[in-house]
């Protein structure tokens, strides 16, 4: 079985992958419906190819085995939340006639991992990790100092993963109807999942 994971940086022809992705971060199809309407998947597609909203490709990192696409990240300035939504808001009001009314899941001070999903049959591989790391690489070479991501109370083997890679809870906040821990890692630069163009 191969277990040679690869990162590269999303092109446009990658928005039907983030967007699987996304959905698959955000879990909850209620939400997913209440965020983007009933055809969450195109909408989100729509999102993840314009260049200025939350979920752009140019944001996105896309992890392979081989041939296959295993999984993906997208991760942002959290001090450009507000004009990214803006643009994600426009795409999302275009499509379902409404505007999200949603808390804010990031700041200033933060490069923000917005989510990250690892497609099923590619779990337990190491793909998570990979993926994470290279999002912290990047966001490090950008000048970032810290990384900071929100994850469900729920979801303790996710958290558990983020602990693992240097993540500490720094408080906690409600995001579409969940209690989530907020979680931050102080940055450093790694050599270990080079980004491949």
């Amino acid at each position: 079985m191969d277990n040679n994971i690869s990162i590269r940086r999303a092109t446009v022809d990658d928005a039907e992958i983030i967007a699987k992705g996304v959905a698959m971060a955000i879990g909850d199809k209620s939400a997913l419906e209440s965020y983007c309407g009933k055809d969450y998947h195109s909408v989100l597609t729509t999102i993840a190819q314009q260049q200025d909203t939350q979920y752009s490709y140019k944001f996105a990192l896309i992890a392979q085995i081989g041939s296959a696409t295993a999984g993906a990240i997208v991760g942002y300035d959290g001090a450009q939340l507000h004009k990214l939504r803006k643009a994600t808001f426009a795409v999302i009001q275009k499509n379902t006639g409404h505007l999200p009314n949603i808390a804010d899941e990031t700041e200033s001070g933060e490069f923000y991992l917005d989510s990250v999903a690892v497609f099923a049959e590619f779990r337990g591989r190491g793909v998570g990790a990979a993926l994470i790391r290279a999002l912290c690489n990047r966001a490090a070479t950008e000048g970032h100092s810290r990384v900071g991501l929100i994850v469900d109370n729920i979801n303790p083997q996710a958290e558990r993963l983020y602990t693992s890679l240097g993540f500490k809870r720094v408080g906690s906040r409600q995001f579409l109807g969940h209690q989530m821990w907020h979680l931050q890692q102080e940055l450093y630069l790694s050599s270990t999942t080079p980004l491949s163009e």
